[in-house]
């Protein structure tokens, strides 16, 4: 059984289509087509029933995708190891982070971990697809919502992360020590749009409360969200730990009581996936900076975070 076999095989499974699969490989559909009667030849079974145009995987098939999947990966883990030793940490790392406010609040980590491993791509990608593109080997690490273990995953749990009204250090609110959830509806806010998770956490929060927030602007980043904050336009709810991260001195944070939005953050690669020694390190890191991150902000009602 050839490695490329395997290729071609799962190419057919994940678009259960001729034409497309050979399209996804570079090759001919008639090329495909042959290859696969050979594997099938070689194992003497039916791999995929093939209903007019239409196929679906055959039992035999299912349980071939299984193993064909790990030896795969098996495969590129021994490549990775060996190109490792060949190549001085050379490689890339591929980090999915929900939409958010965290890729502005990690760029003093990447800058330090570039400076470190020059030689190491990093691609951040923003995502609500965290856990299916790390088991699909699209992201290298995911930092996610905690939600159901997967047996595939290694998943480590950083904390619990409050919301907080961030605002101008001259708002009429600054003084205060703390503001009640049902007051924010009644302020005039500047928040991510819906479909954005800083967007759909808070307003989830507030549905379970009876409660709507009407934003009275929005915008996709958390950048452009302070901006309009220091501007003067209103207020923004956002996750206690985010002004540890500005430089600007122009704003404070009040803490919100009686059911605060809140996250459970946490961090997710394969079990199975190799680990090369500068992505062991990243990974320390960033467990190391969210953790630290979110436990050296002070959230308890009375303690408040000025900047």
């Amino acid at each position: 059984m050839e490695t490329r076999h395997l290729h071609y095989f799962l190419a057919l499974c994940e678009e259960l289509h001729f034409t497309r699969a050979a399209e996804q490989l570079g090759i001919s559909q008639p090329t495909l087509s042959q290859q696969i009667r050979v594997l099938e030849g070689e194992l003497n079974m039916p791999l995929f029933d093939r209903i007019g145009k239409k196929i679906a995987l055959t039992e035999a098939g299912v349980l071939l995708k299984a193993y064909a999947s790990r030896m795969i990966q098996d495969e590129q883990n021994a490549k990775n190891a060996i190109n490792e030793l060949r190549s001085d940490s050379r490689g890339t790392i591929r980090l999915g982070l929900l939409p958010s406010d965290l890729d502005y609040r990690l760029t003093p980590l990447l800058v330090q971990f570039h400076q470190e491993f020059p030689n190491i791509r990093l691609q951040v990608y923003a995502t609500t697809l965290i856990r299916q593109e790390v088991l699909d080997n699209k992201l290298d690490i995911g930092i996610s919502l905690k939600g159901p273990r997967d047996p595939m995953l290694v998943e480590e749990d950083l904390g619990i992360e409050l919301y907080q009204l961030v605002i101008r250090k001259d708002h009429p609110y600054a003084d205060r020590e703390h503001i009640e959830l049902s007051e924010l509806p009644n302020l005039p806010l500047v928040m991510y749009p819906r479909g954005l998770l800083g967007r759909e956490l808070v307003e989830d929060c507030f549905r379970e409360a009876g409660l709507k927030i009407t934003p009275l602007m929005e915008t996709g980043s958390a950048t452009s969200v302070l901006q309009l904050v220091k501007a003067g336009i209103g207020g923004t709810i956002q996750p206690a730990s985010l002004l540890n991260h500005l430089e600007d001195r122009s704003f404070c944070s009040i803490p919100i009581i009686n059911h605060p939005p809140q996250r459970e953050l946490r961090l997710i690669y394969r079990t199975d996936r190799f680990i090369s020694h500068a992505t062991g390190i990243f990974i320390d890191r960033l467990r190391d900076f969210l953790i630290s991150d979110l436990t050296g902000v002070k959230t308890e009602p009375g303690l408040r975070n000025k900047n």
